[in-house]
Protein backbone atom coordinates (compact mmCIF):
# COMPACT_ATOMS: atom_id res chain seq x y z
CA UNK A 1 0.00 0.00 0.00
CA UNK A 2 1.05 3.42 -0.64
CA UNK A 3 1.83 5.81 1.59
CA UNK A 4 0.77 9.59 1.74
CA UNK A 5 4.68 10.55 1.95
CA UNK A 6 5.07 8.22 -1.10
CA UNK A 7 2.20 10.05 -3.35
CA UNK A 8 3.14 13.73 -2.25
CA UNK A 9 6.28 13.02 -3.72
CA UNK A 10 4.68 11.81 -6.96
CA UNK A 11 2.60 14.97 -6.97
CA UNK A 12 5.52 17.44 -6.74
CA UNK A 13 7.08 15.26 -9.42
CA UNK A 14 3.71 15.47 -11.42
CA UNK A 15 3.73 18.99 -10.92
CA UNK A 16 7.54 20.23 -12.41
CA UNK A 17 7.12 17.81 -15.45
CA UNK A 18 3.96 19.76 -16.33
CA UNK A 19 5.93 23.18 -15.45
CA UNK A 20 8.91 21.88 -17.98
CA UNK A 21 6.45 20.42 -20.84
CA UNK A 22 4.46 23.55 -20.22
CA UNK A 23 7.10 26.12 -21.35
CA UNK A 24 6.17 25.80 -25.26
CA UNK A 25 6.70 28.67 -27.43
CA UNK A 26 7.63 29.49 -31.43
CA UNK A 27 7.04 26.38 -33.51
CA UNK A 28 6.72 24.36 -31.16
CA UNK A 29 3.71 26.23 -29.43
CA UNK A 30 0.50 25.16 -31.85
CA UNK A 31 -3.07 23.87 -31.12
CA UNK A 32 -1.91 20.32 -31.28
CA UNK A 33 0.72 20.30 -28.80
CA UNK A 34 -1.62 21.44 -26.54
CA UNK A 35 -4.18 18.98 -27.04
CA UNK A 36 -1.15 16.39 -26.76
CA UNK A 37 -0.54 17.56 -23.18
CA UNK A 38 -3.92 17.65 -22.19
CA UNK A 39 -4.27 13.96 -23.18
CA UNK A 40 -0.97 13.03 -21.33
CA UNK A 41 -1.97 14.85 -18.13
CA UNK A 42 -5.84 14.61 -18.15
CA UNK A 43 -6.96 12.25 -20.24
CA UNK A 44 -8.52 9.04 -19.34
CA UNK A 45 -4.88 7.34 -19.08
CA UNK A 46 -3.52 10.53 -17.82
CA UNK A 47 -0.61 11.52 -15.33
CA UNK A 48 -3.22 13.52 -12.74
CA UNK A 49 -6.18 10.69 -13.40
CA UNK A 50 -3.67 8.04 -12.68
CA UNK A 51 -3.34 10.09 -9.27
CA UNK A 52 -7.03 10.66 -8.56
CA UNK A 53 -7.39 6.75 -9.15
CA UNK A 54 -3.98 5.96 -6.70
CA UNK A 55 -6.38 7.74 -3.52
CA UNK A 56 -8.11 4.23 -3.41
CA UNK A 57 -4.48 2.36 -1.79
CA UNK A 58 -4.29 5.51 0.65
CA UNK A 59 -5.76 4.84 4.17
CA UNK A 60 -8.81 6.96 5.13
CA UNK A 61 -7.20 9.20 7.33
CA UNK A 62 -4.96 9.64 4.22
CA UNK A 63 -7.28 10.22 1.85
CA UNK A 64 -8.23 14.22 2.09
CA UNK A 65 -5.02 15.74 2.82
CA UNK A 66 -3.49 13.61 -0.97
CA UNK A 67 -7.13 14.69 -2.61
CA UNK A 68 -6.27 17.77 -1.57
CA UNK A 69 -3.18 18.35 -3.13
CA UNK A 70 -4.00 16.29 -5.88
CA UNK A 71 -7.23 18.97 -6.71
CA UNK A 72 -4.84 21.85 -6.54
CA UNK A 73 -2.51 20.16 -9.16
CA UNK A 74 -5.58 19.69 -11.34
CA UNK A 75 -6.54 23.07 -11.35
CA UNK A 76 -3.28 24.47 -12.23
CA UNK A 77 -2.75 22.07 -15.13
CA UNK A 78 -6.32 22.89 -16.28
CA UNK A 79 -5.23 27.03 -15.48
CA UNK A 80 -1.68 26.10 -17.64
CA UNK A 81 -3.68 24.38 -20.91
CA UNK A 82 -5.78 27.27 -20.84
CA UNK A 83 -3.40 29.56 -21.20
CA UNK A 84 -1.40 27.56 -23.68
CA UNK A 85 -4.69 27.10 -25.80
CA UNK A 86 -5.58 30.68 -25.93
CA UNK A 87 -1.57 31.58 -27.14
CA UNK A 88 -1.62 28.71 -29.44
CA UNK A 89 -4.88 29.45 -31.29
CA UNK A 90 -3.41 33.05 -31.31
CA UNK A 91 -0.17 32.31 -32.87
CA UNK A 92 -1.98 30.24 -35.26
CA UNK A 93 -4.35 32.64 -36.73
CA UNK A 94 -1.29 35.06 -36.73
CA UNK A 95 0.59 32.78 -39.13
CA UNK A 96 -2.47 32.09 -41.14
CA UNK A 97 -2.46 36.00 -41.50
CA UNK A 98 0.94 36.48 -42.58
CA UNK A 99 0.50 33.61 -45.59
CA UNK A 100 -2.47 35.46 -46.56
CA UNK A 101 -1.57 38.42 -48.01
CA UNK A 102 -4.51 40.82 -49.48
CA UNK A 103 -3.82 43.27 -52.25
CA UNK A 104 -5.75 46.37 -51.13
CA UNK A 105 -5.47 47.89 -54.67
CA UNK A 106 -7.26 44.92 -56.59
CA UNK A 107 -11.03 46.12 -57.93
CA UNK A 108 -13.88 45.05 -55.59
CA UNK A 109 -16.18 41.94 -56.71
CA UNK A 110 -19.14 43.52 -58.54
CA UNK A 111 -22.54 42.21 -56.78
CA UNK A 112 -24.83 41.46 -59.97
CA UNK A 113 -28.74 42.53 -59.11
CA UNK A 114 -31.71 41.87 -60.47
CA UNK A 115 -35.43 43.57 -60.86
CA UNK A 116 -38.35 41.80 -59.24
CA UNK A 117 -40.19 39.87 -61.62
CA UNK A 118 -43.49 42.51 -60.40
CA UNK A 119 -41.04 45.73 -61.45
CA UNK A 120 -39.81 43.46 -64.19
CA UNK A 121 -43.29 42.63 -66.10
CA UNK A 122 -44.80 46.50 -65.05
CA UNK A 123 -41.73 47.57 -67.00
CA UNK A 124 -42.25 45.53 -69.96
CA UNK A 125 -45.93 45.96 -69.87
CA UNK A 126 -46.10 49.72 -69.67
CA UNK A 127 -43.18 49.83 -72.59
CA UNK A 128 -46.05 48.07 -74.66
CA UNK A 129 -48.66 50.57 -73.94
CA UNK A 130 -46.73 53.31 -74.94
CA UNK A 131 -46.22 51.70 -77.80
CA UNK A 132 -49.86 51.92 -78.56
CA UNK A 133 -49.98 55.76 -77.31
CA UNK A 134 -50.63 55.27 -73.96
CA UNK A 135 -50.26 57.91 -71.22
CA UNK A 136 -48.98 56.26 -67.69
CA UNK A 137 -50.93 58.20 -64.74
CA UNK A 138 -50.77 57.63 -60.87
CA UNK A 139 -53.14 57.93 -58.43
CA UNK A 140 -53.31 57.14 -54.52
CA UNK A 141 -53.65 54.12 -52.95
CA UNK A 142 -55.80 55.08 -49.80
CA UNK A 143 -58.77 56.86 -51.67
CA UNK A 144 -62.11 57.54 -50.89
CA UNK A 145 -65.41 55.55 -50.83
CA UNK A 146 -66.40 57.64 -54.29
CA UNK A 147 -63.48 57.49 -56.40
CA UNK A 148 -63.21 53.20 -55.72
CA UNK A 149 -67.67 52.36 -55.80
CA UNK A 150 -69.96 55.38 -56.11
CA UNK A 151 -68.75 57.20 -59.13
CA UNK A 152 -68.02 53.35 -60.36
CA UNK A 153 -71.55 52.69 -60.38
CA UNK A 154 -71.26 50.11 -57.40
CA UNK A 155 -74.70 49.95 -55.74
CA UNK A 156 -74.68 50.83 -51.80
CA UNK A 157 -75.09 47.10 -51.45
CA UNK A 158 -73.11 45.35 -53.95
CA UNK A 159 -71.07 43.06 -52.01
CA UNK A 160 -67.34 44.54 -52.77
CA UNK A 161 -68.40 47.15 -50.34
CA UNK A 162 -68.36 44.25 -47.29
CA UNK A 163 -65.35 44.43 -45.19
CA UNK A 164 -64.54 40.76 -46.18
CA UNK A 165 -63.42 42.20 -49.06
CA UNK A 166 -62.36 45.38 -48.54
CA UNK A 167 -59.94 47.27 -45.94
CA UNK A 168 -61.59 50.11 -44.92
CA UNK A 169 -59.36 52.74 -42.42
CA UNK A 170 -60.38 52.76 -39.10
CA UNK A 171 -62.69 55.30 -37.66
CA UNK A 172 -62.65 56.71 -41.49
CA UNK A 173 -65.52 55.09 -43.02
CA UNK A 174 -65.44 56.59 -46.29
CA UNK A 175 -61.73 55.99 -46.24
CA UNK A 176 -60.59 52.28 -47.93
CA UNK A 177 -57.26 51.10 -49.12
CA UNK A 178 -58.74 50.49 -53.26
CA UNK A 179 -59.62 47.18 -54.47
CA UNK A 180 -58.56 48.09 -57.75
CA UNK A 181 -57.04 50.67 -59.87
CA UNK A 182 -60.04 51.78 -61.83
CA UNK A 183 -60.24 54.71 -58.86
CA UNK A 184 -57.24 56.18 -61.32
CA UNK A 185 -60.25 56.46 -64.26
CA UNK A 186 -61.95 58.95 -62.06
CA UNK A 187 -58.77 61.30 -61.18
CA UNK A 188 -58.12 61.06 -64.56
CA UNK A 189 -61.41 61.89 -66.07
CA UNK A 190 -62.21 64.37 -63.55
CA UNK A 191 -58.85 66.51 -64.01
CA UNK A 192 -58.09 65.83 -67.54
CA UNK A 193 -59.83 66.63 -71.06
CA UNK A 194 -60.93 63.67 -73.55
CA UNK A 195 -59.54 62.43 -75.78
CA UNK A 196 -57.84 60.09 -73.40
CA UNK A 197 -56.12 57.28 -73.86
CA UNK A 198 -54.53 55.95 -70.00
CA UNK A 199 -52.65 53.02 -68.50
CA UNK A 200 -52.60 52.92 -64.50
CA UNK A 201 -50.61 50.58 -62.39
CA UNK A 202 -50.33 50.26 -58.99
CA UNK A 203 -50.91 48.24 -55.93
CA UNK A 204 -54.56 47.63 -54.62
CA UNK A 205 -55.80 45.51 -51.50
CA UNK A 206 -58.40 43.05 -50.65
CA UNK A 207 -59.29 40.50 -48.26
CA UNK A 208 -58.02 37.01 -50.05
CA UNK A 209 -55.11 35.09 -49.24
CA UNK A 210 -54.42 31.86 -51.17
CA UNK A 211 -52.19 30.04 -53.78
CA UNK A 212 -52.99 32.44 -56.77
CA UNK A 213 -54.35 35.26 -54.23
CA UNK A 214 -52.57 37.65 -52.11
CA UNK A 215 -54.13 40.75 -49.61
CA UNK A 216 -51.90 43.02 -51.95
CA UNK A 217 -51.70 42.65 -55.31
CA UNK A 218 -50.69 44.54 -58.58
CA UNK A 219 -52.64 45.62 -61.29
CA UNK A 220 -53.05 47.85 -64.19
CA UNK A 221 -55.85 49.78 -65.63
CA UNK A 222 -56.48 50.93 -69.58
CA UNK A 223 -59.49 52.86 -70.21
CA UNK A 224 -59.91 55.26 -73.97
CA UNK A 225 -62.63 57.71 -73.51
CA UNK A 226 -63.02 59.64 -77.15
CA UNK A 227 -65.66 60.19 -79.95
CA UNK A 228 -66.64 56.92 -81.97
CA UNK A 229 -64.79 54.48 -79.58
CA UNK A 230 -66.31 51.02 -80.06
CA UNK A 231 -66.32 47.44 -78.75
CA UNK A 232 -63.54 46.38 -81.79
CA UNK A 233 -60.98 49.04 -81.25
CA UNK A 234 -61.20 47.73 -77.63
CA UNK A 235 -60.45 44.01 -78.68
CA UNK A 236 -58.21 45.08 -81.23
CA UNK A 237 -55.87 46.90 -78.02
CA UNK A 238 -56.07 43.61 -75.83
CA UNK A 239 -55.33 41.67 -78.61
CA UNK A 240 -52.24 43.51 -79.78
CA UNK A 241 -51.20 43.50 -76.05
CA UNK A 242 -51.41 40.20 -75.09
CA UNK A 243 -49.90 39.04 -78.26
CA UNK A 244 -47.10 41.49 -77.67
CA UNK A 245 -46.49 40.20 -74.57
CA UNK A 246 -47.18 36.33 -74.46
CA UNK A 247 -46.58 35.70 -78.34
CA UNK A 248 -48.29 36.30 -82.01
CA UNK A 249 -49.44 32.65 -81.94
CA UNK A 250 -51.89 32.84 -78.86
CA UNK A 251 -55.34 33.37 -79.59
CA UNK A 252 -58.05 35.36 -76.63
CA UNK A 253 -61.57 35.42 -76.37
CA UNK A 254 -64.19 37.33 -74.57
CA UNK A 255 -66.83 35.68 -72.77
CA UNK A 256 -69.80 37.89 -70.78
CA UNK A 257 -69.65 38.97 -67.85
CA UNK A 258 -70.61 41.92 -65.67
CA UNK A 259 -69.07 45.22 -63.78
CA UNK A 260 -70.84 47.57 -62.31
CA UNK A 261 -68.62 50.72 -64.25
CA UNK A 262 -68.85 48.88 -68.06
CA UNK A 263 -71.63 47.91 -70.38
CA UNK A 264 -71.51 45.60 -71.84
CA UNK A 265 -68.65 43.51 -70.10
CA UNK A 266 -66.34 41.26 -71.02
CA UNK A 267 -63.92 38.79 -69.53
CA UNK A 268 -61.38 37.82 -71.78
CA UNK A 269 -59.41 34.57 -71.40
CA UNK A 270 -55.83 33.60 -73.22
CA UNK A 271 -55.07 30.62 -74.88
CA UNK A 272 -53.29 28.39 -72.09
CA UNK A 273 -49.17 29.83 -72.62
CA UNK A 274 -47.91 26.09 -71.37
CA UNK A 275 -50.15 23.59 -73.28
CA UNK A 276 -51.20 26.24 -76.29
CA UNK A 277 -54.58 25.04 -75.72
CA UNK A 278 -54.45 21.66 -75.61
CA UNK A 279 -55.46 21.24 -72.36
CA UNK A 280 -53.08 20.68 -69.12
CA UNK A 281 -53.41 21.37 -65.09
CA UNK A 282 -52.30 24.97 -65.22
CA UNK A 283 -55.55 25.76 -67.51
CA UNK A 284 -57.12 22.88 -65.69
CA UNK A 285 -57.75 20.92 -68.88
CA UNK A 286 -59.74 23.98 -70.26
CA UNK A 287 -56.84 25.56 -72.81
CA UNK A 288 -57.65 28.57 -71.54
CA UNK A 289 -56.54 31.02 -68.95
CA UNK A 290 -58.24 33.74 -67.23
CA UNK A 291 -56.65 37.04 -67.79
CA UNK A 292 -59.15 40.13 -66.76
CA UNK A 293 -62.51 41.93 -67.57
CA UNK A 294 -63.20 44.80 -70.06
CA UNK A 295 -65.98 46.46 -71.30
CA UNK A 296 -67.16 49.62 -72.62
CA UNK A 297 -67.84 52.34 -70.67
CA UNK A 298 -70.87 52.75 -68.48
CA UNK A 299 -72.97 55.79 -69.55
CA UNK A 300 -73.72 56.50 -65.68
CA UNK A 301 -70.22 57.22 -65.04
CA UNK A 302 -69.59 59.48 -67.59
CA UNK A 303 -72.94 61.27 -66.36
CA UNK A 304 -70.85 61.86 -62.87
CA UNK A 305 -68.01 63.27 -64.25
CA UNK A 306 -69.51 65.40 -66.40
CA UNK A 307 -69.14 63.76 -69.50
CA UNK A 308 -71.78 63.42 -72.53
CA UNK A 309 -72.27 59.98 -72.94
CA UNK A 310 -74.36 60.79 -76.44
CA UNK A 311 -70.97 62.25 -77.29
CA UNK A 312 -68.14 60.30 -76.09
CA UNK A 313 -67.80 56.59 -75.68
CA UNK A 314 -64.99 54.95 -74.11
CA UNK A 315 -63.42 51.08 -73.15
CA UNK A 316 -62.04 50.23 -70.08
CA UNK A 317 -60.02 46.94 -69.26
CA UNK A 318 -58.03 45.69 -66.18
CA UNK A 319 -55.92 42.65 -65.32
CA UNK A 320 -53.22 41.65 -62.74
CA UNK A 321 -49.33 41.79 -63.10
CA UNK A 322 -48.40 39.22 -60.77
CA UNK A 323 -51.07 36.95 -62.57
CA UNK A 324 -48.75 38.09 -65.91
CA UNK A 325 -45.79 37.80 -64.47
CA UNK A 326 -46.93 34.34 -63.13
CA UNK A 327 -47.87 33.26 -66.33
CA UNK A 328 -44.85 34.56 -68.64
CA UNK A 329 -42.49 33.24 -65.78
CA UNK A 330 -44.36 29.84 -65.46
CA UNK A 331 -44.34 30.27 -61.75
CA UNK A 332 -46.44 27.68 -59.67
CA UNK A 333 -47.19 29.81 -56.64
CA UNK A 334 -48.31 33.38 -56.71
CA UNK A 335 -46.87 33.89 -53.37
CA UNK A 336 -43.61 33.28 -54.65
CA UNK A 337 -43.34 36.61 -55.78
CA UNK A 338 -43.83 38.20 -52.37
CA UNK A 339 -41.40 35.62 -50.05
CA UNK A 340 -38.63 37.54 -50.32
CA UNK A 341 -36.19 34.05 -51.61
CA UNK A 342 -33.35 35.72 -52.86
CA UNK A 343 -31.85 32.46 -54.82
CA UNK A 344 -35.60 32.65 -56.34
CA UNK A 345 -35.43 36.67 -57.32
CA UNK A 346 -31.95 36.08 -58.59
CA UNK A 347 -33.05 34.28 -61.55
CA UNK A 348 -34.68 37.26 -63.09
CA UNK A 349 -32.56 39.71 -65.51
CA UNK A 350 -31.51 43.07 -64.95
CA UNK A 351 -33.32 44.70 -67.61
CA UNK A 352 -36.49 43.95 -69.19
Amino acid sequence: MSSLEDSLKQIEEIKGQFQTDSSLSGSSLSPKAVEDLRIKYLGRKGLVTALMESLKSLSKEEKPAAGKVINELRQLVEAGLGTLKDAAESSALDASLASHKLDVTLPTRGLQGSLHPVTLMRRVMLKEFRKLGFTVYDGPEIDLDFYNFESLNFKDDHPARDMQDTFFVADRAATILRTHTSNIQIHAMMHEKAPLRVVAPGRTYRCDSDITHTPMFHQIEGFVVDKGISMSDMKGIVDLFLKAIFGQDLSIRLRPSFFPFVEPGAEFDLQCVSCRGEGCRICKQTGWLEIGGLGMIHPSVFEKLGLDSEEYTGFAFGFGIDRIAMLRYGLKDLRQLFEGDQQFLGQFPVHP
